[in-house]
């Protein structure tokens, strides 16, 4: 009786999920202060008046009835966004996503048991697997904890799109099927792929009922890997998944005309739990540079990754590890939970296995073989082509700031991330000469299906604080007093975008009604302050903060003269992963990070603490 009273108080992962509230709209006129406000660093006065006055009339005319039909959409819908989010920022995006559009990023073993050393590719391979593989049981059983903030429950609904989920290219828009269920729902599906030197593997992770353990997993690798290496490669039909969409959705199209059971095959990918893949190369990685191993996560072989795949887990020669993942189905964080679980499970056991060392018969992996032609065959060389064409001309840095960390600035009563984004700002001036518009991620989990929303952090205080920093004339305490209004500003966007009182979703909403509605699109949308200050995906500084835990990860920039910069924050160090496209000559990602590195002294020094 007692047992069943402890199972019955238990939270269940997704208990939550019908009584979260839905996602709100925020009030019109509110969503255009904010967005007025945000646009000033990037006007002299003349051009702000003008945009002050479109703004007046969008409010007073077509802004006020896009908003009664936002409304009405919001009344049918526990979240308005959800869809039109999916498609505008994912699914109708047409150029090659593995690159532009996936994160991707370094496991953090190697900084404790696992440090870089041949040999060990295997063996620390199936274990890191088998811990993986322990979560999707978790998540199976919906025993994974439900993420809150004090009491209050987060929406959980991304983790069911962790296993077993993918991406499959549409003409003019993609789609994102997912298999995954939980116990209490059905079965779902209970193999993973392999990828190895241009081949695919598929084998079963559960047999006569449990879940293999590390040596029946090493068994399994070993087979795949000794046949790959004895015999000629594959043909690689993986890299087709990071050809521009449409492209990819043609020679899909084509594939299975050619033979339907292709169609089967690609399906058995697309169900799969992960997709595992096993690369050649052994990059080079410290816990004080994790530049190289970074960059290969996201621009690695692109025969051995399935870029649709909502979680590709990359081992390397030299026994080091990584993830490549799609965006469409989820946001970082759900890669953060499972990446720093299957850390700390392996730091927990020394990087060993410690259980039984018995392998029992289970099936040999199955290899997929494709049938293909002459014109798959070019289409998937083109793919690699155009794929490394692109990956050779990324610049990635990533390197930790080890002077002080959380501690230091909690002490100091700074937020770590806004001391971040601050330090961010004033190093892009410094080496441009001019504020550089920010998207950083709020998450908006507190509502149903909620992702995310946009904190403009260049605003007017961050730049004015910024000139004052540049300027010898200004006293220590008048750079002070500027920094803590710039503080102060930033932590209170943070706290309205992750209560649903952001403008940039909104007015996104409403420029989508516009559309369906068949308007012309309003002047607003048109304006050249509106790109300029980052709308439309204009941003030049595209950030977000990974948490709080020893977890990594990187992106592309937004735009062709932008960054990307990702950070987490530990206790003792900040550390930062920046991008950059080399073909541009303006920017330049090593700069970059050197510069946000020196801002975090001189932001220290303000606070008048000798810490070194």
């Amino acid at each position: 009786m007692e047992n069943q009273l402890a199972k019955s108080v238990e939270e269940r992962t997704f208990q939550y999920q019908d009584s979260l509230p839905s996602l709100p709209v925020p009030s019109l006129e509110e969503s255009l202060k904010k967005y007025l406000e945000s646009v000033k660093p990037f006007a002299n006065e003349e051009e702000y008046k003008k945009t002050e006055e479109i703004v007046q009339k969008f409010q007073n005319g077509i802004g006020k009835k896009l908003h009664q039909k936002l409304l009405e959409r919001a009344k049918g819908k526990r979240n308005w966004l959800e869809e039109w989010w999916l498609n505008v920022a994912y699914l109708d995006v047409r150029i090659p996503s593995q690159l532009n559009v996936n994160f991707a990023g370094p496991a953090s073993h190697m900084e404790h048991y696992w440090p870089p050393k041949e040999g060990t590719q295997l063996e620390r391979g199936s274990i890191s697997l088998w811990y993986n593989l322990s979560f999707w049981q978790l998540l199976r059983k919906e025993k994974l904890p439900v993420d809150k903030v004090g009491n209050i429950p987060l929406d959980m609904n991304q983790f069911r799109m962790l296993f077993s989920t993918c991406k499959v290219p549409g003409i003019t828009r993609d789609s994102v099927v997912s298999y995954f269920r939980t116990e209490s729902e059905g079965s779902s599906p209970s193999h993973i792929a392999v990828l190895c030197r241009g081949r695919v593997f598929v084998f079963d992770v559960i047999h006569e009922g449990s879940l293999i353990t590390p040596p029946e997993i090493l068994r399994q690798l070993t087979y795949i890997y000794k046949k790959c290496h004895n015999e000629p490669d594959g043909t690689g039909i993986a890299a087709l998944t990071s050809e521009e969409r449409t492209r990819w959705a043609k020679a899909r199209e084509y594939l299975i005309s050619l033979d339907p059971e292709n169609l089967t095959l690609l399906e058995k990918i697309q169900n799969s739990l992960l997709v595992y893949s096993i690369e050649d190369g052994s990059p080079h990685v410290t816990p004080e540079d994790y530049s190289q191993l970074t960059a290969m996560t996201l621009t690695g072989d692109p025969t051995v990754r399935w870029g649709d795949k909502s979680y590709n887990l990359i081992s390397f020669s030299n026994g080091v590890f990584g993830c490549n993942c799609d965006h469409a189905p989820f946001d970082a964080m759900v890669i953060v939970k499972i990446s720093y679980y299957v850390d700390e499970k392996i730091f927990e056991n020394e990087g060993r296995w410690k259980g039984s060392e018995k392998v029992r018969d289970i099936p040999l992996p199955e290899e997929l073989v494709f049938t293909v032609d002459e014109k798959i065959l070019n289409n998937v060389n083109q793919a690699k082509a155009q794929y490394l064409k692109q990956a050779s001309d990324l610049q990635i840095v990533v390197h930790p700031f080890t002077s002080f960390g959380k501690k230091l600035t909690k002490k100091m009563k700074l937020h770590p991330d806004t001391f971040i984004q601050l330090a961010l700002q004033l190093a892009y001036y410094r080496l441009h000469g001019r504020p550089g518009c920010c998207y950083e991620t709020a998450m908006t989990r507190y509502f149903y299906h909620g992702r995310t929303e946009t904190v403009r952090s260049c605003t007017v205080e961050a730049v004015r604080w910024c000139q004052s920093m540049q300027d010898p004339s200004t006293s220590l305490f008048e750079r002070q007093q500027k920094m803590l209004q710039a503080f102060a500003k930033h932590n209170k966007m943070m706290k309205d975008c992750s209560t649903g009182k952001g403008f940039d979703r909104h007015l996104l909403g409403l420029s989508l009604i516009a559309k369906e509605e068949g308007l012309p699109v309003p002047e607003l949308f048109t304006d050249p302050l509106f790109s300029r200050s980052g709308g439309g995906g204009n941003f030049v500084l595209s950030t977000s903060l990974i948490g709080y835990l020893r977890v990594q990860g990187m992106v592309v920039p937004m735009v062709h003269n932008g960054y990307g910069f990702f950070y987490h924050i530990r206790e003792d160090r900040f550390v930062v992963s920046c991008s950059a496209w080399k073909s541009c000559p303006e920017t330049d990602a090593k700069k970059l990070v050197q510069l946000t590195f020196h801002a975090f002294h001189d932001m220290m020094q303000l606070m008048n603490t000798p810490y070194l």
